[in-house]
């Protein structure tokens, strides 16, 4: 059978199947759980964590903050981007905040953070900053690329705001705010188990990583890596799903 001839998730699953196969045999060369925990060592690992409550309430803790976050930087970027789109001082303004925020390591905001807020709220504040840039820059560059003659044609005809943005600025901005998100999201997880990390909130996952780290559990430590990275995924897929449902609806 051709390479070709198999599905995206067919060749996916496969591409998954060989990285396992090539840990599972660092795993067995290097032979000590403490380098490199065997896939079975740490899947073993997750179903113990799984049947604690600690697990879950970690789970949900760290969970609801960087959700939070995330929903706050979507609506700001959108707000903002709109705004700089039509106003060239906001635009102005805005630029150096934006450029910081992409330039400046995670770590050291979130040190600059402790100083104003909770190491329980730090994720929200550290997530959102991570997020907005990425989501602003592409949402305002896919209205910059709006079509002229489309707006001068709305423009002719006196078409209501609410038609050009169904018919216009959705359709146009989406495909780059779709790919926004496929990035932000990622990043999202990424920073706020960062911040958690550092900032040690009671009850985080962030939390169970430095433990885990400190009593040189490596086992434990993949085990919630699995879990971020599970996480991150599901959060991905289910909000380009969302989105790209809105989307098709307020369009059609």
């Amino acid at each position: 059978m051709k390479i070709s001839t198999l599905s995206s998730s067919t060749l996916k699953g496969i591409a998954i199947a060989f990285w396992i196969a090539v840990w599972w045999m660092a795993s067995i060369i290097i032979g000590e759980d403490l380098f490199l925990p065997s896939p079975w060592s740490v899947i073993s690992r997750l179903l113990i964590l799984v049947s604690h409550i600690q697990f879950w309430q970690s789970l949900a803790f760290t969970l609801s903050r960087i959700l939070l976050g995330f929903i706050i930087s979507i609506a700001a970027a959108l707000v903002m981007a709109l705004l700089s789109s039509s106003s060239m001082a906001v635009r102005i303004v805005l630029d150096p905040i934006v450029r910081i925020m992409r330039a400046t390591p995670v770590a050291s905001i979130v040190i600059l953070a402790l100083v104003w807020v909770s190491s329980r709220n730090l994720s929200v504040l550290i997530s959102s900053m991570m997020v907005f840039p990425i989501v602003y820059t592409n949402v305002l560059k896919g209205i910059d690329e709006i079509d002229r003659n489309l707006m001068e044609m709305a423009n002719a005809y006196c078409i209501r705001r609410i038609k050009r943005l169904r018919y216009i600025y959705i359709p146009s901005v989406l495909p780059y705010f779709l790919s926004s998100l496929s990035i932000a999201l990622g990043l999202s997880w990424k920073s706020g188990i960062a911040a958690e990390v550092i900032a040690l909130p009671s009850g985080s996952i962030g939390e169970r990583v430095y433990e885990a780290k400190i009593y040189l559990s490596t086992p434990d430590l993949f085990a919630w890596t699995v879990t971020v990275i599970v996480l991150a995924f599901a959060f991905e897929r289910f909000f380009l799903f969302i989105f790209s449902m809105l989307a098709r609806r307020i369009a059609g």
